[in-house]
């Protein structure tokens, strides 16, 4: 059973949300929030395995609640769910450590296929965010050194630069190196680029 918490200042947005997914067998809901600092009072009482989570929130927003709360429960599962579909909104979320990125927009059973991918332990980063109008580099062999495909696997991943840097024995600073050179090397726009590169490649490099 998926023990699921959602996070969001429309209480006419939560409502649709637990109307559709009350329902499933796997799913049970224990409780909403309507700013960040309710959340990581919620996460700490109920333990969700997975958090639903809106970036901005009053008094405390969803990136600063998703840091508080991964630095004491770790294992926790957190999906940014905004309308924001910009290249700094992605990698600020996916840095504080957020393992799911779904826009307001897209179907409730797009919600409910991230909340049962981050359960599983994927990245689920929503299809419909796109960072930019050109079209990715077909290809990345030969661009790319052996350690940043190794490193870019990892961004698939969603691994932080600090878990990047901690799995392959090197510096945090040499991770965002590899990524800033990754981006420049690849004509790309940033780390939200970057991200949606490392997963429709999907490890074939």
């Amino acid at each position: 059973m998926i023990r699921l918490a959602l996070a969001e200042d429309h209480n006419a947005l939560i409502d649709g949300i637990k109307l559709f997914l009350e329902f499933e067998d796997d799913i049970e809901f224990v409780g909403f929030a309507n700013n960040g600092k309710k959340l990581c009072d919620l996460v700490r009482l109920k333990r969700p395995h997975v958090v639903i989570t809106d970036i901005r929130m009053p008094v405390k927003d969803g990136i600063s609640a998703t840091k508080e709360i991964l630095e004491f429960y770790p294992h926790t599962k957190i999906i940014a769910f905004t309308m924001f579909d910009q290249d700094e909104a992605v990698s600020q979320m996916l840095q504080a450590g957020a393992k799911g990125y779904i826009l307001k927009n897209s179907s409730l059973k797009e919600l409910l296929r991230a909340v049962r991918a981050v359960y599983q332990g994927e990245v689920y980063y929503d299809p419909g965010i796109v960072i930019s109008d050109k079209p990715l580099p077909p290809k990345s062999k030969g661009t790319l050194t052996r350690r940043q495909i190794e490193i870019l696997k990892l961004v698939a991943l969603g691994k932080t630069n600090q878990e990047i840097a901690d799995k392959l024995f090197i510096g945090k600073t040499t991770v965002e190196t590899h990524r800033k050179n990754m981006i420049r090397k690849l004509n790309l726009k940033g780390a939200g680029e970057l991200l949606r590169f490392a997963l429709e490649k999907k490890y074939n490099f």
